[in-house]
């Protein structure tokens, strides 16, 4: 997987070597983090785009993000979209929970599913609750997944 920083500067460590640095380089500077992941997709033509972003918050003071983008050809419908997007969200976070507990850093998977039933997106909700939920990962949906609804969505638009 090849990340990046918002910049568009290439992260060339391992993606969790960088993301342990990062903790490190922020607590050395007495930042409190939380960190939140989320992935939000795209249909353009024949290709669907996702991006998977892994951003940073400090406490008091910002925040910024990693960022992976990712093309397939394949075709989906709403409900298998929205839930691929839960996967390589939960993908992530399994990569890199067991950094988040050894430096006590809170952590959440965001799903961009809305919680309003006359949405599409909506018919995946309770699937991606339970997956994220039953992998023992803090969970939110829209109005409160800015990492997959904002952050990710500003990467794949």
């Amino acid at each position: 997987m090849h990340w990046r920083k918002f910049n568009g500067e290439s992260i060339h460590l391992p993606i969790k070597k960088a993301v342990e640095e990062a903790i490190k380089k922020e607590r050395a500077n007495g930042t409190h983090l939380k960190v939140c992941i989320g992935t939000d997709s795209q249909v353009k033509g024949e290709d669907t785009e996702f991006a998977t972003v892994i951003v940073f918050l400090r406490e008091h003071n910002g925040g910024f993000m990693y960022i992976h983008n990712e093309k397939t050809k394949q075709k989906f419908h709403i409900k298998e979209r929205m839930l691929q997007e839960v996967a390589k969200s939960i993908e992530v976070a399994y990569e890199l929970c067991d950094l988040f507990i050894a430096w006590d850093v809170e952590m959440e998977v965001h799903a961009d599913i809305n919680t309003n039933p006359g949405f599409k997106s909506n018919d995946a909700l309770k699937e991606a609750m339970g997956y994220i939920l039953g992998m023992g990962f803090a969970f939110k949906a829209k109005p409160e997944a800015f990492a997959s609804s904002c952050c990710a969505d500003k990467v794949v638009n």
